[in-house]
């Protein structure tokens, strides 16, 4: 039965545009089945946001954020009072004379629902998307421990709300501070990885149905033959898409008859000034496209990438 989860998952995930494999997609059952937080780690531009979304969509519930920065606090996630709402109360009580309390000012009337708060109280259970928790402090990774422990939020002016709905929860993190192990144990774990050729093919034909074949076949050899190199960030999935893009623009089909669109439209895929001084001419005139002879023997024998750069640059310098 849970194979059978698993597969239909799969295929949801896809019809939102998503390419998932099975091992994501079994952790995705799993959290659902065990009403556990998942966290997944990768480098930035991996998709991991993505991941979210696209279950949000195929489970047909609403995405709810939380995007972590530094000092963000529990305000922030949970709830805030709606005090220019009460000082108008109050203004209005006074022109009518009329007493008003602090309980009728501290009543749900007034309160500002957060996401965390919004998050257990929706009628579908939600997709909540703790972004980047690794940006927020140990405090506040803390405090969200013990509300994802309980699914209880304490008001003092109200008195406990319980959770209507469990959320599922999804954490990231971009690896830029160590998270705790008390967080890594209370969740289930996946790593995101950039995606080989096949997928991310995939990914580019999913949305861009109209564009040639060949050219997207290049676009995405091209970029995955780019990640082999020491940049300081690499090209993630969204940098392939909105290269490809580009290319289109440019009404073109295939791009070894175009080698100048290489340097003129790196702009979508290089982010930093030390990776423009890497992907130089000579660098980017040894990889290899679809469609060349070396690159069809290459692909027969099945080699590697970073074995298909080695093998391009002998043959620029023989």
């Amino acid at each position: 039965m849970m194979e059978k989860e698993i597969d239909e998952l799969i295929i949801k995930l896809h019809d939102s545009g998503f390419i998932a494999n099975k091992s994501l997609a079994t952790t995705l059952t799993l959290m659902e089945h065990l009403s556990r937080p998942l966290l997944i780690e990768g480098e930035p531009g991996v998709g991991k946001t993505t991941i979210a979304s696209a279950l949000s969509q195929a489970r047909d519930t609403s995405l709810i954020r939380i995007q972590c920065f530094e000092g963000i606090d529990a305000s922030s996630a949970l709830y805030e009072w709606n005090y220019t709402r009460q000082l108008l109360s109050i203004r209005l009580s006074e022109q009518r004379e009329k007493q008003i309390t602090e309980s009728d000012l501290y009543s749900e009337e007034y309160l500002l629902e957060r996401p965390l708060l919004a998050s257990i109280r929706q009628s579908v259970s939600p997709v909540l998307l703790i972004d980047e928790i690794d940006r927020a402090d140990e405090a506040f990774e803390a405090f969200l421990l013990e509300v994802l422990s309980e699914f209880t939020i304490s008001i003092p002016e109200i008195g406990t709300l319980k959770a209507t709905t469990i959320p599922r929860v999804i954490l990231t993190s971009n690896g830029t501070r160590e998270l705790s192990d008390a967080l890594r144990r209370r969740c289930l774990y996946h790593y995101a990885d950039y995606p080989d050729h096949h997928t991310e093919l995939s990914i580019l034909k999913s949305h861009l149905p109209n564009v040639a074949h060949l050219l997207l076949e290049q676009v995405t050899f091209f970029v995955q033959q780019m990640r082999t190199w020491e940049m300081i960030k690499r090209p993630g999935v969204a940098e392939t898409l909105d290269w490809a893009k580009a290319l289109c623009g440019f009404d073109i089909t295939d791009l070894r008859h175009h080698s100048s669109l290489f340097e003129t439209t790196l702009s979508c895929l290089i982010k930093t000034h030390e990776d423009q001084n890497i992907a130089n001419s000579d660098a980017l005139g040894k990889i290899i496209l679809p469609g060349s002879p070396i690159e069809a023997g290459l692909r027969e024998a099945q080699v590697s990438e970073p074995l298909l750069e080695e093998l391009s640059s002998q043959t620029d310098h023989g």
